[in-house]
């Protein structure tokens, strides 16, 4: 991180005023956004490779000089493990989606002109963004082929098949996984394979407009790949009216830049594809959940499933063991859906039996005076339990109050003494040592489900606060990460009061 503030420094002259990291999902990748004394915003990027780095580099550039849209490379470390970027806004396409995906995949108008004009730009990036690119400067290698199928599909196969426990003939899946590859490469073409293209890979300017960030991993390979990728998202919950009119003004805009085949072709390779990033991404799922036990990544994966049902359902694919194996994993008890159990839009199962109905002897609901207000504000504290718990202003009797003085305290030690939670040494031994990511797992279950009730009630305000010996560093962090979480995931104004440190800061709504 002090490298990357010295970078700032070489590149502006001076000190930047701020540097607030920003959360990524499942990349290795660290990201600020660091703003200095003039006003000026752009993104840190700290990579783990300067072959990674030297690919989004070179491609950032080459896309520029085609005149699309994507941020503009401003300053790169010698070492290259380090760089600056253009700040294209906190506003992804994930997170202005967040109103559809909650609705269980009711998009209204808005969001849909917003993937309309996403998917009509995807063809530019990948038809004349390949054109004049050096296939060499991609990473980790530069085009799609059958050891990278054949790699994915045996992810799918160690990290989700075989976890499950599923009793499976190898070879008979291997031969099916063979075939599979070589459909898949069966038609070369000179497009640009963006890999990773999803919601959270897009940025929305003012306007609407969409801008493309991430592809570095990148390479020379199909274009059906990436339309399932972005169509199929398990978590996005596409209707099916939508995700087909996505499709024919993707197919419509394609035609502006190359040849296409007929309709019914065309639509027989995307399913092919489909059934292949489906696979793909559930092994990302069984690694990033089962293993790291990361919680994201185990959410998706029951609409992944629902998928999978799906796909097999329609039929068309030329793998018969291959179809039966996935056929037999949907089935499987840990991915059937009681029917006693209702999912909620806000991602929370409730058991129906829990459910109160209604009976005409009990007369009309009554309601808090502090419905239908709104916008909901969240307060969020750190404290030290020496000095007293916050009190409230709103006249509320505040909210909740959570206790970090069970987790390991950095404040113990003589180098972090000096330091809060803010600062990255406190951050790193924090998370090297784990205990206080599992406390704040348990708080967000909780803060979730009393932001998603107080946002559907209309609610104003809301108060929560952390306490630790001296409120310098559990307390700190701890405050500021569930502040980041629920402005990010709820996109509502959060207030955050390190009392102690005596710094206030405002993260607005989204």
């Amino acid at each position: 991180m002090e490298l990357l503030r010295n970078l700032f420094k070489e590149c502006y002259g001076q000190e930047p005023l701020s540097m607030v990291p920003i959360t990524g999902a499942g990349s290795n990748r660290a990201y600020y956004r660091i703003v200095g004394k003039e006003g000026e915003s752009v993104i840190g990027v700290v990579g783990t490779s300067s072959d990674e780095n030297n690919s989004f580099i070179y491609l950032a550039d080459h896309f520029r000089k085609r005149k699309l849209p994507v941020p503009r490379v401003i300053a790169v470390s010698k070492d290259r493990m380090r760089y600056l970027q253009q700040d294209l806004g906190e506003l992804s396409l994930f997170d202005a989606l967040k109103g559809g995906r909650d609705a269980g995949g009711r998009y209204n108008l808005r969001e849909q002109k917003l993937l309309v004009e996403t998917i009509r730009q995807l063809p530019n990036i990948q038809i004349r963004g390949a054109r004049g690119l050096e296939w060499n400067n991609c990473y980790p290698q530069p085009e799609f082929n059958e050891d990278n199928v054949l790699f994915d599909l045996n992810y799918f196969k160690y990290c989700f098949l075989k976890p499950t426990g599923l009793d499976f003939h190898e070879l008979k899946l291997e031969a099916n996984f063979h075939l599979m590859a070589k459909d898949l490469v069966d038609e070369p073409t000179d497009s640009f394979m963006y890999r990773d293209f999803q919601a959270r890979n897009v940025m929305i300017d003012a306007e609407g407009h969409p801008s493309f960030i991430d592809f570095q991993g990148g390479r020379k390979g199909p274009y059906y790949y990436d339309l399932a990728s972005f169509l199929w998202q398990a978590s996005a919950r596409y209707p099916d009216k939508l995700r087909w009119k996505l499709i024919y003004e993707y197919y419509y805009a394609l035609k502006n830049y190359t040849e296409v085949p007929s309709k019914r072709h065309f639509v027989s390779r995307l399913s092919l594809f489909v059934l292949f990033r489906t696979l793909q991404v559930l092994g990302a799922y069984g690694f990033r959940g089962y293993f790291e036990r990361k919680k994201h990544f185990l959410d998706s994966i029951p609409p992944a499933i629902d998928n999978l049902r799906r796909m097999i359902h329609e039929g068309g694919f030329h793998y018969p063991y291959l179809m039966e194996v996935l056929d037999k994993l949907t089935q499987l008890p840990q991915f059937q859906v009681n029917e006693t159990v209702l999912q909620r839009t806000d991602g929370f199962r409730i058991a129906e039996s829990n459910v109160y109905k209604s009976h005409r002897n009990d007369g009309p609901a009554t309601f808090s005076k502090y419905d239908g207000k709104g916008p909901l504000v969240v307060r969020v504290f750190s404290f030290s339990y020496r000095k007293g718990i916050p009190t409230d202003d709103a006249g509320n009797g505040g909210g909740y109050v959570f206790d970090c003085r069970s987790t390991h305290n950095p404040g113990r030690y003589e180098p972090y003494k000096q330091l809060t939670g803010l600062d990255e040494p406190v951050i790193r031994f924090l998370e090297d040592d784990g205990e206080i990511l599992t406390f704040l797992e348990s708080v967000y279950k909780l803060a979730d489900a009393h932001v998603a009730r107080y946002l559907q009630r209309g609610f104003t305000d809301l108060m929560f606060s952390f306490g630790c010996t001296g409120g310098q560093h559990r307390s700190v962090y701890s405050a500021q990460h569930l502040a980041i979480h629920l402005n990010r995931k709820f996109g509502i104004e959060v207030r955050i009061c390190h009392r102690e440190q005596q710094i206030q800061q405002t993260l607005p709504a989204l």
